[in-house]
């Protein structure tokens, strides 16, 4: 163990999983996509295990192909069920096998954000590590009237105690009176969410118990179903995120940024 860990309490240990489906419908075969060299997938990998923030990284995977690519590269690789309808899924069937029970804290992390920042996994996870929330994750200010109401990107609307009430794609907050400008933009009121996700141990195996809810239906919003069983979901407010990587477009924005470097 390095020594960035080594007096780490067992109560604070922390474990990150990656998980990586190679189907996919806008980008085929997106983890293994070269960008500038490397597989989409081990520019995530390296990029979270430059962070001192985890005592252990998975990549969890239903592709042998993809487990090849990330055991030569070094990772520590799990190959886990096909069937699973969600990235939490897939993360919970790595965190409840033995090597990875002894960890209190699970952080799910996409694997195509070959930017993902390490105040925003370090701002979800102190959530539920230092502030006792079952479920910590992290949004930015909205930064523009098109984005607040662009149904790709999701919105939350957060309590004063920083709790999530709730997520959607619709342009919410409404405000009544006017619509939204700059300045109220950069209030704090106009939030999109950060798919970023820490759990506890036990928040995580409860969740992917429950049965799917018809908000989550409506609006394929998986987080809708722990918040609608009245799991206490933690929101942290970051800097804004880069991009991830989903299209063709997005490979070659993260290429040119790369080599940029």
């Amino acid at each position: 163990m390095s020594d960035r860990f080594r007096f780490r309490s067992m109560s604070s240990r922390a474990l990150a999983v990656i998980p990586a489906r190679l189907g996919s419908t806008r980008l085929p075969r997106k983890p293994l996509h070269l960008i500038a060299g490397r597989p989409l997938i081990e520019w995530v990998w390296r990029r979270v295990t430059a962070f001192p923030l985890f005592d252990c990284v998975v990549i969890a995977t239903d592709s042998e192909e993809i487990a090849a690519h990330a055991r030569a590269m070094g990772a520590v690789v799990e190959l886990t069920s096909a069937d699973h309808p969600s990235g939490t899924d897939r993360v919970a069937e790595v965190a409840a096998r033995v090597p990875y029970q002894k960890y209190p804290f699970i952080v799910n992390i996409q694997g195509d954000e070959p930017f993902v920042e390490e105040a925003h996994l370090e701002g979800a996870l102190r959530l539920v590590r230092d502030e006792g929330w079952d479920v910590g994750t992290v949004a930015s200010k909205i930064a523009n009237h098109e984005e607040w109401l662009s149904p790709s990107v999701v919105k939350i609307a957060r309590g004063p105690d920083g709790r999530a009430l709730y997520f959607s794609r619709s342009a919410i907050p409404h405000q009544r009176d006017r619509e939204p400008g700059a300045e109220d933009f950069g209030s704090g009121a106009f939030l999109r969410h950060i798919g970023v996700y820490a759990y506890t141990s036990d928040a995580l195996r409860r969740w992917v118990k429950l049965p799917e809810a018809p908000l989550e239906q409506l609006e394929r919003l998986e987080q809708l179903r722990p918040l609608g069983a009245g799991f206490r979901i933690g929101v942290s407010l970051v800097g804004a995120a880069e991009a991830g990587v989903d299209t063709l477009d997005d490979a070659n924005r993260a290429e040119r940024r790369l080599l940029a470097v």
